[in-house]
């Protein structure tokens, strides 16, 4: 599907950034915008399994755009890629990688992949996992001091490659015929090195980003580790080197800016010489031209930090037989107050802050509740003892209670008829 965003008619495609199915080396295209540039040229740039790629020419002039599946021509048989660039900007990727299609023998691309075409392909490309295994332990039967990292089966199925890393020579003649014999295909051995075959399997660097070498890099210079020295880098091999086991690639990416920076700060084997102590070379900060000496040439003690221009001027005098009382200079420890450029506002540098904090119990809050409500506790069960109490009758009460009842009753025997007294006391007689 494809996204216009029309601004005035200019119209803005989607198809530069569209992503192809290898995922790997690929580019944006910057002329998809401008339709004229596609007819420029015939040549297109194909890309097969991982990072391995070619140009061919579209002499049938097929229409063809990023992300077609094409068959293309390959000794013998075809071959099935993606095609990855079309237009002008072939042209320009031929001259960065330094191709001349005059020199070269460019390949034709011969249609449009069919249905048939993609499932053999898929079939094909089924078998490679297990033709790789197979392969090492051939190649470990034979003792060969050689490491197979990949297998691409052609796109017909009648050709395989199989790249191989080698520290030294290595005769594998008798590995070829034992290796057509099982597979019964045409072998073709390519050696690649140590961050080819890293770019071919790819993965994650420790910055995070997917690896340069498969992504977006081709030629691959040499590192040393002299860079790691001019950038003051720790020369720990497990922090210096790559998935590859070689140096990282990202090591010269500043190098040069890290050599002219350094061309103004002066030598870090030349110590400093003062009234109390001679101070040696501790760190130097490159960009902000700033250098740290400590008293002890093997631990840090007594650490000053300096200007490049106050230690050229402390060498300049420890040249003319002059010892400065102190290594700071006065206007210096004024102007070396520090500088906030950075204020953590809403703590978003702190690790710790998306953690759920335990609740206390000692909280004041909490305490004040506990307080308020043993009180409360204490005069409930006062009230419920008193009104226990009231409801009790004392031993006081029922003797007043037993004297009134008597009165009464003596009250009610004055005013008594003379036949009611008469039969009360017949009855008790009786």
């Amino acid at each position: 599907m494809e996204y216009k965003l029309d601004l005035n008619s200019i119209q803005l495609t989607a198809l530069g950034c569209k992503k192809t199915g290898a995922r790997k080396l690929s580019v944006f295209d910057w002329f998809s915008d401008l339709p004229e540039t596609i007819k420029t040229t015939d040549y297109v740039e194909v890309q097969f399994k991982n990072t391995r790629k070619a140009f061919y020419n579209n002499s049938n002039k097929i229409s063809l755009q990023k992300g077609d599946i094409v068959a293309v021509e390959s000794s013998p048989g075809h071959d099935i890629g993606e095609v990855t660039m079309v237009g002008e900007i072939v042209l320009f990727q031929m001259k960065k990688n330094g191709f001349d299609p005059v020199k070269n023998e460019i390949k034709r691309v011969y249609r449009i992949a069919r249905q048939n075409d993609i499932e053999k392909w898929n079939e094909a490309k089924a078998l490679e996992d297990e033709t790789m295994i197979r392969s090492r332990q051939i190649a470990e039967r034979l003792k060969l001091n050689m490491k197979i990292g990949d297998v691409e089966y052609q796109g017909d199925g009648n050709k395989a490659i199989f790249y191989y890393i080698a520290d030294e020579r290595v005769d594998f003649r008798q590995l070829i015929k034992d290796l057509a014999d099982a597979f019964k295909v045409r072998i073709e051995m390519k050696q690649i090195g140590a961050r080819q075959e890293a770019g071919r399997i790819g993965g994650i660097g420790p910055c995070g980003r997917q690896l340069c070498c498969s992504t977006w890099m081709t030629n691959f210079n040499s590192v040393s580790t002299a860079a790691a020295r001019y950038q003051d880098l720790s020369l720990n091999p497990q922090k210096l080197a790559g998935q590859c086991a070689k140096l990282k690639c990202c090591m010269n990416y500043e190098l040069d800016t890290y050599i002219d920076a350094l061309k103004d700060i002066p030598s870090k084997e030349i110590p400093l010489e003062t009234l109390d102590a001679t101070y040696y070379h501790f760190k130097t900060d490159v960009f902000k031209k700033q250098m740290t000496y400590s008293s002890d040439p093997n631990y840090a003690a007594n650490l000053v930090m300096l200007t490049v221009d106050r230690a050229k001027e402390v060498m300049a005098m420890n040249k003319a037989g002059k010892k400065p009382e102190k290594l700071e200079d006065k206007s210096e420890k004024d102007s070396n107050k520090p500088v906030v450029d950075f204020q953590n506002v809403v703590g978003q540098d702190s690790l710790t802050r998306f953690d759920k904090k335990e609740r206390k119990n000692n909280h004041p809050r909490h305490k004040n509740n506990q307080n308020f409500q043993k009180p409360q506790a204490k005069e409930a069960g006062e009230e419920r003892n008193s009104t226990q109490r009231d409801n009790q009758p004392s031993a006081s009460q029922e003797e007043k209670n037993a004297n009134g009842n008597q009165r009464n009753r003596n009250k009610k025997r004055k005013f008594r008829r003379p036949n009611e007294n008469r039969n009360n006391g017949n009855n008790q007689e009786s």
